[in-house]
């Protein structure tokens, strides 16, 4: 793996950069709790299709690009990372994926900075403004979302860390259980548990408010693929469904029955599968 630093402004990105120098940029953008490590088992599969992947440890996540004030995670200025680091590679126009707040940001740059985006795929995460319409008007998301004002509280990383980070070693055991081995487990709470990381990886949650006013990101026009897993309990079907209303590129809904929200750890074989079957469906409308 090459493990790249890149500069931008105050802050300093590690970014894992592998595959062929010329083959398709494939930006990989990590979720919560998690770190550019969630495509260790992906990224291999996508290099030996021909691809370039870029997958950074994103803000709050990076050592060096942890800024102390809430607002400073607002959407945009994540965004604003992921086209920076592209600039910085020399990449005009990169595939983008994303899992969890990843797919947040992935929508929101196909949403807002279609030109820099050749095509989307969101896992886990619908588009968001299906999700707010969905908590708005939907029991089961309503449901579903009770934990986001949990991780948007301010003690909310204390109580996680205390007695030498018992919480987040349970919150993992039971996320993953099944899905996650022990080393797995054990990597993310030891990054989490570092000084900084999970108060930081929270202010996502804090700086762009799920349960808040409409983000408005408006329609995607590249093409996109949402991969769905039914036993994920954070999203309800309605906001699922309503995610096609919010694409007016070529859109597929991808629907996995026995895979959890960790599906770039549970089943890379097809997470991989739907980046290079969109990959190459762009290449061939753009030829």
């Amino acid at each position: 793996m090459s493990l790249k630093r890149i500069g931008l402004g105050e802050s300093t990105f590690d970014v894992d950069v592998e595959g062929p120098a010329d083959g398709p940029a494939v930006l990989l953008l990590h979720g919560f709790p998690h770190s550019r490590l969630s495509w260790a088992d992906v990224a291999p599969i996508l290099h030996q299709a021909g691809l370039r992947t870029i997958a950074p440890d994103q803000r709050g996540y990076s050592d060096d690009a942890r800024p102390a004030r809430v607002s400073d995670y607002a959407l945009p200025h994540l965004a604003a990372d992921a086209l920076g680091i592209l600039d910085a590679l020399e990449v005009e126009s990169a595939h983008v994926v994303g899992h969890d707040w990843g797919a947040a940001v992935a929508w929101y740059l196909g949403a807002r900075h279609a030109g820099r985006v050749r095509s989307v795929v969101a896992l886990a995460i619908p588009h968001l403004d299906a999700y707010q319409h969905a908590y708005r008007v939907d029991d089961e998301q309503q449901h579903s979302s009770q934990y986001v004002e949990f991780l948007m509280s301010e003690d909310a990383a204390a109580q996680f860390l205390a007695d030498d980070s018992a919480q987040l070693w349970a919150w993992f055991a039971q996320a993953g259980e099944g899905v996650l081995t022990p080393e797995q487990v054990r990597r993310y709470v030891t990054k989490h548990s570092e000084p900084g990381v999970l108060d930081a990886a929270l202010n996502w949650y804090r700086a762009n408010n799920l349960l808040g006013e409409p983000f408005g990101f408006g329609p995607v026009p590249v093409p996109a693929t949402f991969v769905w897993s039914v036993t994920d309990t954070a999203v309800s079907k309605l906001a699922v469904t309503k995610t096609a209303e919010y694409v007016t590129g070529p859109y597929r809904l991808v629907t996995l029955e026995k895979t959890s929200h960790w599906q770039p750890q549970q089943a890379p074989e097809t997470v991989a599968a739907e980046i290079v079957n969109l990959v190459r469906l762009e290449e061939v409308e753009n030829r």
